[in-house]
């Protein structure tokens, strides 16, 4: 089994919104749950936070602006992988500006919105029904 580390986040606006991607259906065909947050795997040897200040520029062209905090650990097991994924929230500010080819559209929601969101990965789901968000 490969265990792979995942880091992910709530970036929130100064509206207090968070913020949502859908994953582009042509790239993530078999995916269930096809609105997230940000993140990906991280790049071995370098920070938690380094990775996903990367994965934040690379997804979204946003610059987080606060200190992340972690909010949560999550084992993602499956067949083959076992993927250990850290949740953080941070503040951004500004528009996304997609990689279309990981995510083709953006929301910013409430919490209370996002609950209500159809098809939304179920690890985000997770932890908005924990209220750790």
């Amino acid at each position: 089994m490969k265990l792979q580390v995942g880091v992910k986040a709530f970036l929130q606006n100064f509206e207090g919104k968070y913020l949502l991607l859908h994953r582009n259906i042509e790239k993530y065909k078999d995916v269930q749950g096809t609105w997230d947050i940000v993140g990906g795997r991280i790049d071995p040897g370098t920070s938690l936070i380094e990775n996903l200040k990367r994965e934040v520029m690379e997804e979204t062209g946003l610059t987080i602006t606060s200190l992340p905090v972690l909010i949560s650990a999550q084992d993602i097991i499956l067949t083959e992988k076992h993927v250990v994924r850290l949740t953080y929230t941070a503040r951004v500010e500004g528009e996304p500006i997609l990689d279309t080819e990981e995510n083709d559209l953006f929301e910013w929601l409430t919490k209370e919105e996002m609950l209500k969101s159809k098809d939304l990965d179920k690890y985000v789901l997770e932890l908005l029904k924990k209220g750790v968000v």
